[in-house]
């Protein structure tokens, strides 16, 4: 398996560089030290004994302000500015923006700006389920590129330049091709191939890299996509780079294509960011992108323990880490050793039951579970006490034992046949018929065995039989959840007619 070459380390920087600063953060501070009689939104106005702030504590509160305020972002070269420019500098962007509702918005964004460029998106099928809600809302043709599927783990993996260069060569009206790295498993792509393979055909690579905010930022890390040569990635900088939940980036490389997409991502990220933007969001990613660039020795650090991990679950012989079968899949150039994904069932014990386990008797959360496996993250800078956590793997129960069938692996259904684009499926006049009713006719929704997130079904897909059965188990284990589902057991689904 050839990895990803390591960037430079930044864990050197110079001590009048920019980068040591969080101008925006630094500005909400100052701005909430000052004694203000706040009367504007939000309704809380940082009142002394509030609920908020007495469940949340009193600099939670004082730290909330709403946008366009002098001095934070209002005015020329604001600290708002100043700390885009600062994260654009530090993922060697051309420009960046920060995101308030996740990299679902980054996503969408992208989706939106492709129909200027042309009327088809090609695009990975087991992208997240925000890139289909964005074809939704740009009413975009798509032509999917199927990603490799381990069927011992029943996980999707990635896509090839090979992959790529084929559905380019049948789609010649296609704006732009759009794929994942790294996997929710942490399977990195050939970005640089794809980039290339893209960029051949006169389209732009888009990457969602919403689990690789941290790639590039030392050299046990993979480089991230912009620097292998993507055009446009969306970073889930609240994931693995260590700000708040629901804050994310979106960043455009100095390519090719920068001159035509920037106004319209800017135009776009205007229609979909909130005009009441989160300052404690906002301030989460000037900090997150500071420690990121100056904490290289806290990351090392990370990724030791991770390794310490997967180490120890060699040695114990129960359980092994998926990522050692990396190397059967041509699409798998490298891994993020942050992520640490673990195959339970060989153990004795599905994943979603050692999840449901390790929550409700160990205190200990995992990422995600599957029928096989369980994945577990380390943020990077972030040591945890993973001696516990392996402790807690060791005395798990083995339920399965001596049962071939509890054993057998819910794999991943194949997509039904494509009948409509997501727009006119969505959008259509559609009914809500039993499950069973729904075989062969084409959905109207989006389905997601959550997390992670990738749809089993698209709007405008033909429902199989096999789709309707693995929705149905996956939410019948424990801790199961199907997004998009019109109720818990997924007994109903919404289709077109």
């Amino acid at each position: 398996m050839r990895t990803t070459a390591p960037p430079p380390s930044p864990t050197s920087v110079a001590p009048d560089s920019g980068q040591l600063r969080a101008p925006y953060a630094e500005a909400v501070l100052g701005h909430a030290r000052r004694d203000w009689l706040r009367l504007n939104v939000p309704g809380h106005a940082a009142a002394p004994g509030s609920d908020l702030a007495d469940f949340f504590g009193a600099r939670i509160t004082a730290l909330d302000f709403p946008p366009l305020l002098d001095g934070i972002d209002l005015g020329p070269r604001t600290p708002l500015d100043e700390a885009l420019a600062l994260a654009a500098e530090a993922w060697g962007a051309r420009r960046t923006w920060f995101l308030t509702n996740g990299a679902s918005q980054g996503n969408q964004i992208a989706s939106m700006v492709a129909p200027a460029l042309g009327r088809t998106l090609v695009v990975q099928r087991s992208v997240h389920s925000s890139v289909i809600d964005g074809l939704v809302l740009s009413g975009l043709d798509a032509v999917f590129v199927h990603p490799s599927v381990d069927t011992a783990q029943g996980i999707a993996h990635g896509v090839t330049a090979a992959d790529v260069a084929a559905a380019l060569e049948r789609t010649p009206d296609a704006a732009a091709v759009l794929i994942v790295s790294p996997s929710y498993f942490g399977a990195v792509a050939d970005v640089r191939a794809i980039a290339d393979t893209a960029h051949a055909a006169g389209v732009p690579l888009v990457v969602d890299e919403a689990w690789g905010s941290h790639f590039g930022f030392h050299p046990a890390l993979p480089s991230g996509a912009l620097s292998s040569g993507a055009d446009l990635v969306t970073s889930s900088t609240h994931k693995l780079g260590g700000a708040l939940t629901q804050s994310a980036m979106l960043h455009l490389a100095d390519g090719p294509f920068a001159d035509r997409l920037e106004p319209l991502v800017d135009r776009a990220f205007r229609l979909v960011q909130s005009t009441s933007a989160s300052s404690l969001l906002t301030a989460s990613l000037d900090l997150a992108r500071r420690s990121l660039v100056t904490e290289g020795d806290a990351t090392a650090a990370s990724v030791e323990a991770a390794d310490a991990v997967r180490r120890a679950v060699r040695a114990g012989g129960r359980f092994k880490v998926v990522s050692d079968g990396f190397r059967a899949f041509p699409d798998i150039v490298g891994v993020d050793p942050l992520r640490i994904a673990l195959d339970t069932r060989v153990g004795g014990i599905t994943g979603h039951e050692a999840r449901r386990l390790l929550f409700r008797d160990h205190q200990v959360m995992v990422e995600v579970a599957t029928d096989a496996a369980v994945v577990a993250v380390i943020g990077a800078g972030r040591v945890p006490d993973t001696d516990r956590f392996v402790d807690a793997l060791h005395t798990l129960p083995s339920p399965l034992a001596g049962s071939a069938a509890a054993r057998a692996v819910l794999e991943l259904p194949a997509p039904g046949a494509t009948r409509l684009t997501a727009r006119e499926a969505f959008l259509s006049p559609a009914r809500v018929v039993s499950a069973e009713q729904a075989v062969g006719r084409i959905s109207a929704d989006t389905l997601a065995a959550y997390p992670p997130g990738i749809p089993n079904v698209l709007p405008g897909e033909v429902v199989t039989a096999e789709v309707v059965d693995f929705l149905r188990r996956t939410a019948a284990a424990p801790n199961g959840h199907v997004r998009g589902a019109l109720d818990p057991g997924v007994t109903r689904l919404r289709v077109v007619g």
